[in-house]
């Protein structure tokens, strides 16, 4: 049976209010000034369904965001390329959507957030029947779905039973636990897209190299994203460093939700684990090149010079 969509999504959704040119060490009580400022479609969730549907790939996003201003800007950034929006959950008089304010120094960044409706998304935000009707189904972002969280084995089960391959990153833990239901999940899906540090602090380990010997005992298909070096990817046994796409970024933030975008989308369509991760790689690098994690996405023509891929 043909599926609806190529891809469904499940995750959170805000606004990046990126301030540029702010000291690392910020004194209280005075008035420090930026020398930039960029708003975007941020969060991982919403970064990867805009950017697969930038490729081409065809989505279905579920979130609960207020009904408010920044959700309205949100949801249209995903409308702009086509993602169906029909399972969106809104809410009025309560919480509001969530926001991210991104203090960039160099190749390191304060991130703070405040996370809004995507702390209270629930398995009842959730249509099951909506997410099956794909061929594939991604999450990220799991410490940030706090009352989705304990469900989150049985609705992949399902996902799983309804013949969807099923794929996580679960971005930072900002508790620094990994906790449940962490060790679970890596028993059930069949794509795991952590970056080398929280590949190394959820095994324990020192390098990305020995993470991913750890991570493979559980996982189909490892992709461990190693920054401007490139990835790490293994499968079945066997092993690939893929080298990065040498590039002079703008900004690095999103290339990690940029580069799950294009390993999906690759292995949607069959290719290799290496084939995956050097398209996943090329995308990063496209992301690196406009403030934000979507903007690059957001010019077909800029995309399409760089990757050879139409809109």
């Amino acid at each position: 049976m043909k599926k609806r969509f190529d891809v469904t999504i499940a995750g959170e959704i805000n606004l990046d209010l990126i301030l540029y040119g702010l000291p690392e060490a910020m004194p209280t009580e005075r008035e420090l000034l930026a020398t930039g400022f960029g708003m975007t479609l941020g969060s991982s969730s919403a970064i990867v369904a805009h950017n697969l549907a930038a490729l081409g790939v065809s989505v279905g996003f579920v979130t609960r965001l207020g009904d408010d201003p920044l959700g309205n800007i949100a949801l249209e950034r995903l409308a702009e390329k086509g993602i169906d929006l029909s399972c969106v959950k809104r809410v009025s008089g309560g919480t509001s959507t969530g926001v991210t304010i991104l203090l960039p120094h160099g190749g390191e960044r304060h991130i703070l957030t405040y996370p809004g409706t995507m702390f209270e998304m629930s398995a009842s935000d959730l249509d099951l029947n909506y997410l099956a009707s794909s061929r594939h189904f991604h999450l990220s972002s799991l410490y940030l779905h706090k009352t989705l969280l304990p469900d989150l084995p049985r609705i992949l089960r399902h996902l799983k039973s309804e013949g969807l391959s099923l794929s996580l990153d679960t971005n930072d833990d900002p508790e620094g636990t990994w906790g449940a239901p962490l060790d679970e999940l890596l028993g059930i899906v069949d794509i795991f897209l952590p970056n080398e540090d929280e590949a190394c602090r959820i095994t324990g380990k020192p390098d990305a190299e020995r993470a991913i010997e750890v991570l493979a005992k559980r996982v189909p298909l490892v992709a461990i994203k190693c920054g401007k070096r490139g990835s790490l990817v293994e499968k079945a046994g066997r092993r690939w460093f893929v080298p990065a796409q040498v590039v002079t970024p703008v900004d690095t933030i999103g290339a990690g939700d940029s580069f799950n975008a294009g390993f999906l989308a690759a292995y949607l369509r069959g290719e290799t684990p290496e084939a995956c991760a050097g398209f996943g790689n090329r995308v990063a690098a496209l992301s690196t090149l406009r403030p934000g994690g979507t903007e690059s996405f957001r010019d077909a023509a800029f995309m399409e010079a760089f990757l050879g891929v139409a809109d």
